[in-house]
């Protein structure tokens, strides 16, 4: 019997850019586009870019919707469909995202945190359709997580359940923009990361970075250091060497409460590759309980560039 084909819209919702992708139910895009966030103008701009993003989207199509999924930064109440401080979004204090989107549409709308969405697109999608349990990686500007188990969304008591980049790995260690101290977003977030090789690199004159990018760390990006590590830049090779010993320590600690060892990876700072991945690996493997290290695994995630479309899109289908 030949399954049929149903269609939602996913909104992958950024602090500067808004993507949306009609997407079916076997993950496939069919449209998609990006409109600008304008998060400056406040939760209420914002809304009214999400409806513009999803009039434009629909603007000639003939499919029937099954409905709305966003992936938001911040705290989101599934049961209130609400997100509270999302990080990129000024004055986000708690905004009722769901009830202003299904007022504005006539339209069943699902909102979740954008990690947790990224994993439940891997759930349905992609590197984790056959796998009981997995911890959901996302390492971008922060770094964000999402907790499968027993093929279930592990949400906690507040919906903030998997915030992974929040893990201490220094009781002492650097200023976090959550206010605490040593999380490993500090080390692994985009801006932290950046700012961290810049300090540095003065003290690696020699380093291939400095050719990549002209002797101005104004063009340093993490696509630079990757470059770098290509070319097998000594410099390079420990930062990502010191990554995934940081990422390894928080991987860790998860696996040793949760007695989880498969770690699904994803995130535009994952485009590292195997470097990251094999430091990940080797640090999370020797931080383990004995027991649990040789069932580690650190797997790509395998929904690329538009994981956050099809991740936000597959929660309607989740659902259902």
């Amino acid at each position: 019997m030949v399954e049929q084909i149903k269609y939602s819209i996913g909104v992958d919702l950024g602090g500067t850019n808004i993507k949306l992708g009609i997407v079916t139910n076997t993950g496939k895009i069919i449209k998609k586009i990006s409109v600008d966030t304008k998060a400056e103008g406040g939760s209420k701009v914002v809304i009214s870019q999400i409806k513009y993003g999803i009039d434009l989207l629909l603007k000639g199509n003939k499919y029937k919707i099954q409905g709305i999924g966003i992936g938001s930064p911040g705290v989101v109440s599934m049961d209130k469909g609400t997100v509270e401080n999302p990080p990129n979004l000024p004055g986000w204090k708690k905004v009722f995202l769901r009830k202003e989107l299904e007022k504005i549409t006539n339209t069943k709308v699902v909102v979740e945190n954008d990690a947790n969405a990224a994993a439940i697109g891997e759930l349905i999608y992609g590197a984790g359709k056959k796998l009981k349990s997995f911890v959901m990686i996302t390492l971008g500007t922060g770094v964000g997580g999402g907790l499968i188990i027993n093929r279930k969304l592990y949400r906690g008591d507040t919906g903030a359940g998997g915030e992974i980049g929040h893990i201490v790995i220094d009781l002492h260690g650097k200023k976090c923009n959550c206010g605490n101290t040593g999380c490993v977003e500090a080390y692994l977030g985009n801006g932290y990361l950046i700012n961290a090789v810049k300090e540095e690199l003065p003290n690696y004159p020699d380093s291939k970075i400095n050719k990549l990018i002209n002797n101005d760390t104004e063009n340093l990006t993490p696509k630079v250091i990757s470059e770098a590590v290509q070319l097998n830049d000594k410099y390079a090779n420990e930062i990502v060497k010191n990554m995934g010993e940081n990422l390894g320590a928080a991987l860790a600690t998860v696996s040793n409460i949760l007695d989880i060892t498969n770690f699904v990876i994803g995130g535009g700072v994952s485009g590292f590759g195997k470097p990251l991945f094999d430091a990940t690996s080797n640090a999370t493997k020797r931080r383990v309980l004995a027991s649990l290290s040789k069932y580690i695994k650190i797997i790509p995630a395998k929904l690329k560039n538009e994981a956050g479309i099809q991740g936000a899109a597959a929660l309607v289908y989740y659902l259902q």
